[in-house]
């Protein structure tokens, strides 16, 4: 009775999984097309955008400090 119900599981979850459409999409593949930007053709080059975000980043709290401290003076 056991093997009975392992069979019939066995069964339902192959006839389950068999029934999944096979969906084809027409999306661009390769390199850089998975990213929510472009990378090439742009008119400001990616490589300035990205490590002038960070580099403001890293710079800001110099930048703080720099204000706070000017301000205490005078």
């Amino acid at each position: 009775m056991f093997r009975a119900t392992v069979r019939s599981a066995n069964t339902v979850a192959k006839r389950n999984f068999s029934t999944t459409k096979v969906r084809s999409v027409h999306y661009p593949e390769g390199p850089y097309h998975n990213l929510p930007f472009k990378v090439h053709n742009r008119k400001i080059p990616y490589a300035f955008l990205h490590f002038g975000f960070f580099l403001a980043g890293f710079l800001a709290p110099f930048g703080i400090v720099y204000v706070h401290n000017k301000r205490a003076r005078g």
